[in-house]
């Protein structure tokens, strides 16, 4: 397992955040924030993939030498410490910003996967400036853009009905090896249930960013094809025929991951191609 080049601690909103930053210090930056109960390390095989891809989202060798991923550990969730305060995804893209600067970092692009897109598109939304590209991987713009079932689970979601289930996971293991308090496991389910159950539909700010965005689901995901299509919508995308040439393309993008779902997704083939050949893209048409 490749291992991470720096690490430390950025202090924020009263708790110390873990980041992780693998290639060269001046390197394009692309931040990378993890889904509910996961870690940095979960994107070690998509960070090798997405290095290894060329503007066309092909393979080859050193396509993108200057690229510097920051794998960034939200509270509570593996060396960072719970914060202990009311969770909101709001703090949370509030702590992602902080991260940042406090890497002396003025702007990068930023990626988040189920809950780290939370906390991503809250960063996009409230610290604009800092954001190039947003990369949001099985994660809607609304509460309801989750499926009812989905919904029911996080409305359930607590130490007391998950820990003994979660405890038995692969993911609890390799948490428990590194969190500083290897007991607040429990608490932590508590946060994000309380967080999961929040309600939320930030249309009205989606439909203000300003910067290019890419949406990518399973098409067996967590939320609906539909739902994904409506998130699109609101960037300016799906609302007219882009021209013979591709001209007319918006400069978000969609893409719907045949197969997959939602807990798949990071390991999907096709995934480091798209996100590469994004991130690479030159501006269109907003």
């Amino acid at each position: 397992m490749a291992q991470a080049t720096i690490s430390g601690y950025a202090p924020v909103g009263g708790t110390d955040v873990y980041w992780e930053s693998w290639g060269p210090e001046d390197g394009d930056p692309l931040v990378l924030l993890h889904g509910g109960y996961g870690l940095a390390s979960d994107f070690h095989e998509f960070r090798a993939r997405v290095g290894a891809c060329g503007a066309d989202g092909a393979g080859g060798p050193g396509a993108q030498p200057g690229r510097r991923f920051i794998g960034v550990e939200l509270d509570g969730h593996g060396r960072t410490r719970l914060s202990g305060r009311p969770p909101r995804w709001e703090t949370l893209g509030d702590d992602v910003a902080a991260v940042l600067r406090h890497l002396g970092l003025t702007s990068a692009d930023v990626l988040g996967y189920s809950l780290g897109g939370g906390a991503a598109l809250r960063c996009a939304i409230q610290h604009p400036s800092l954001v190039r590209h947003l990369v949001l991987l099985s994660a809607p713009h609304r509460r309801d853009g989750w499926f009812p079932g989905v919904r029911a689970g996080f409305d359930g979601m607590s130490g007391d009905t998950l820990f003994g289930l979660l405890s038995q996971s692969p993911l609890y293991g390799a948490w428990v090896s590194i969190a500083p308090e290897p007991d607040s496991f429990p608490a932590l389910i508590d946060a994000n249930g309380e967080l999961l159950r929040r309600p939320y539909d930030w249309s009205l700010e989606v439909s203000s960013l300003p910067m290019p965005v890419l949406l990518a689901y399973g098409d067996a995901d967590s939320i609906s094809p539909a739902a994904a299509a409506e998130f699109f919508a609101l960037l300016g995308g799906g609302q007219r025929d882009a021209g013979w040439d591709g001209s007319a393309r918006p400069a978000s993008r969609l893409a719907i991951l045949p197969g997959v779902t939602h807990y798949n997704i990071l390991g999907a083939a096709p995934l480091a191609g798209i996100v590469a050949d994004f991130l690479l893209a030159g501006p269109l048409m907003p």
